[in-house]
């Protein structure tokens, strides 16, 4: 399985070491984020790999080729003109993903425990156009999900702003994990252009296509998007 990190965002949040570095290589107990996902990814066997860069760049660059790459072959996709947000950064390294069954996609600045292997059965067994990892804890957006784990709406506590695709009852709220497993035909559906959310293709394709949860609320999941989280994230990733 191909996998593809999603390395290229600004890092706000990580301020002030993204003033001067990518996020990705922010570092928990002496290793960048980009390091460990990489070989945690490699733990299940994926050795083939995507990664965006937008901010930064030649840092990620000149970082895998110190390191080898890792022994993986990494391609790159670079945003360095402009950045397209998760859905048009996906789209823009289709050519890198195709052809060869589905895919994993993971935000760089995410750590987990989760079970790959159950994963990926998981999204097999139900035939899905994509699976998306959630869990049930307390963000801001969440996704909306039918009694058969099919994707069916999204809603946001700050705006308020909820989008029901389908009007189930016992609609429940799960939290994205930013780890998806996808089929590569998603690119035949793909109606946006350039910039662009994966948010926005999901919800638009959930009314004719499987778009399932997988719930990991069991596995550790932290987003080291902010300088406070990196000591939480060191108690739990030695």
């Amino acid at each position: 399985m191909k996998a593809m990190l999603f390395a290229a965002g600004l890092g706000t949040r990580l301020k002030p070491f993204t003033s001067n570095h990518p996020k990705a290589l922010a570092e928990v107990n002496g290793k960048p984020l980009l390091q460990r996902n990489i070989e945690y990814l490699k733990n299940y066997g994926v050795t083939d790999f995507v990664i965006n860069v937008h901010h930064f760049p030649e840092q990620i660059i000149s970082f895998l080729e110190q390191n080898h790459h890792f022994n993986c072959n990494i391609s790159i996709s670079d945003e360095s003109d402009a950045l397209l947000e998760t859905g048009g950064g996906l789209k823009k390294a289709a050519q890198f993903l195709t052809g060869s069954g589905p895919f994993l996609v993971m935000n760089v600045d995410i750590l987990t425990n989760l079970d790959l292997s159950k994963f990926i059965q998981y999204h097999e067994e139900n035939e899905a156009l994509a699976t998306l990892a959630v869990t049930e804890r307390e963000t801001s957006r969440y996704f909306l999900f039918n009694q058969r784990n099919e994707l069916a709406g999204w809603k946001n506590l700050k705006t308020e702003e909820e989008i029901i695709i389908k009007p189930e009852t016992n609609l429940h709220p799960r939290a994205f994990s930013g780890i998806h497993i996808i089929e590569p035909t998603i690119f035949d559906w793909m109606k946006q252009e350039v910039k662009f959310s994966i948010v926005d293709v999901y919800l638009e394709l959930c009314k004719d296509h499987k778009i399932l949860g997988y719930d990991h609320t069991s596995d550790t999941l932290i987003d080291v998007g902010k300088p406070e989280a990196i000591a939480k994230a060191e108690a739990l990733f030695p």
